[in-house]
């Protein structure tokens, strides 16, 4: 009965350890977006990952750098539905509840707001005229394990 109970508690033990201490960071890879010239100031793309996640990049200013750009999740925290780019209210929004975001995805308004959620950020760098995104090389399989 022993042998049992230490079998169960060190399965326990072993599969919270390998949850709270991966062994290995999320490697993530530079995949180009799009040219500078072809995203006008106020104006947005949607673009999906390799992985299937749908992001909304937006050029707030007409600077070409990385900082004038942003690439946020476009699903919302609250329900899922779809989120896009305002340019005349700069903010993102979401229709299903009237949820609102700033342009760095924090929630301002609706039920995200009241939940305190935010959109999930991409990094963006810009190298010779063109914007690449951050995007994970994890496998699918392995993220679908954890």
């Amino acid at each position: 009965m022993a042998t049992g109970i230490v079998a169960g508690y060190g399965t326990l033990a072993s599969i919270a350890a390998r949850f709270l201490y991966p062994s290995r960071k999320t490697e993530e890879n530079w995949q180009f977006l799009a040219t500078l010239d072809s995203i006008r100031a106020g104006q947005s793309m949607i673009y999906q990952t390799p992985g299937g996640a749908k992001v909304v990049v937006a050029r707030r200013q007409a600077a070409d750098l990385a900082e004038s750009f942003v690439a946020l999740s476009s699903v919302c925290p609250h329900l899922g539905c779809a989120v896009h780019w305002e340019s005349q209210n700069n903010r993102f929004f979401c229709p299903c509840h009237n949820g609102a975001f700033d342009p760095s995805g924090t929630a301002t308004e609706g039920p995200p707001a009241s939940a305190n959620q935010s959109l999930e950020r991409f990094p963006l760098k810009v190298q010779d005229g063109l914007l690449y995104i951050a995007i994970s090389s994890e496998p699918l399989t392995r993220r679908a394990e954890s």
